[in-house]
């Protein structure tokens, strides 16, 4: 089921919710809303499911617009933070509940059951109630109940939010999975970035009711449109900076820190401009290259097993920080070093 919001707006009491929300997302697509608490996007789950009423505003789920249809007419299906199973019924009659209240014939039912609890892997867990599961084994009824009524499109509010480290990552995969095997339109809100990334074939990045960016992981990732994305999806480094010179996409940027060239600044900046830089504490290598050189002095190292976090001063007194991958313990704090970083690693984003 493809799925179109355009020009939506949402106010409670005057204050905008959402504003001019433009979205198209693709039949079978695992789109994520991405933002920090209150950006929005819960807000947005809510009005494509039929929970909210947008204040103006149009949405399409397929070819029919239900901006104005209640929850129950909508072939939407929606998972919630907090599971919302009922704690007297086993866990077939919790999956049973939704295709009751559609009053499906009781022996489709029951195959529609079995097949949705085959499908999250728990049917030797049908006759058990929810307060015998584990967080992870709640998430999958909640999972198979949304899976038996069989939508277009399956709605998620921040489902893993309550399941511990590992099994956030297991349950990834296992969502992933479910929504591209049953070739189901996937939308899901969270605020943690890690999901997104591993998780959305593209994601919508939210601020104050307003969409910012929409893209792959990797383009959010790699080419963020302000310092806000950039710092929202991963750890980064910002530098002001000025446009000395430009040749067609490529930049050669004044810092505080030295001189740095970038190969992707984009059109709406001319030379002269004043620029932000973002570096992820990734790209920086150790050693001097021909350009994109700077001196660092170490003031704090957190090792963390497969990385260590440096810490360390510029030679303009600010501070910045770089990664070191699989480390061997010779770094050592107080010592100085030149790090160098590649041209296309350097994020040119308008200052503001």
């Amino acid at each position: 089921m493809k799925i179109s919001i355009r020009q939506l707006h949402k106010q409670f009491s005057g204050v905008s919710a959402l504003t001019d929300v433009n979205l198209e997302i693709a039949d079978g697509e695992l789109f994520f809303l991405l933002g920090p608490s209150g950006c929005g996007k819960t807000t947005l789950l809510r009005c494509l499911a039929g929970f909210e009423k947008p204040s103006s505003g149009t949405i399409f789920l397929g070819d029919e617009e239900v901006t104005e249809k209640p929850a129950h007419m909508r072939n939407t299906a929606m998972v919630f933070q907090g599971y919302a199973l009922w704690p007297h019924l086993t866990v077939f009659e919790n999956v049973s509940f939704g295709l009751e209240m559609k009053k499906i014939p009781r022996q489709e039912r029951e195959t529609a059951v079995r097949r949705a609890l085959q499908r999250v892997q728990i049917e030797d867990l049908a006759q058990r109630k929810p307060n015998a599961l584990s967080g992870g084994q709640q998430q999958r009824v909640a999972l198979a109940r949304t899976l038996a009524v069989e939508p277009g499109c399956l709605l998620l509010d921040e489902p893993l939010a309550n399941l511990d480290a590992k099994l956030r990552r297991d349950m990834r995969l296992e969502i992933r999975r479910l929504c591209k095997e049953s070739g189901l339109t996937g939308i899901y809100v969270t605020h943690d970035r890690q999901e997104a990334l591993s998780m959305a074939d593209r994601i919508a990045v939210m601020q104050n009711g307003r969409v910012c960016q929409v893209g792959t992981p990797v383009e959010i990732y790699r080419q963020p449109v302000n310092r806000f994305v950039a710092a929202f999806i991963g750890e980064s480094n910002f530098l002001p900076g000025k446009i000395e010179a430009l040749d067609g996409s490529s930049a050669l940027i004044s810092t505080p820190v030295g001189e740095f060239r970038g190969t992707r600044c984009p059109p709406s900046l001319k030379c002269g401009a004043a620029v932000t830089l973002s570096l992820r504490p990734e790209v920086f290598q150790s050693g001097i290259a021909s350009e994109n050189t700077i001196s660092v002095t170490l003031q704090h190292i957190d090792y963390l097993g497969e990385l260590a976090s440096m810490i360390s001063r510029c030679t303009d007194a600010s501070t910045l920080q770089f990664y070191d991958l699989n480390p061997k313990g010779s770094w050592k704090t107080g010592e100085t070093h030149q790090l160098h970083v590649s041209p296309e690693d350097v994020v040119i984003l308008p200052a503001e």
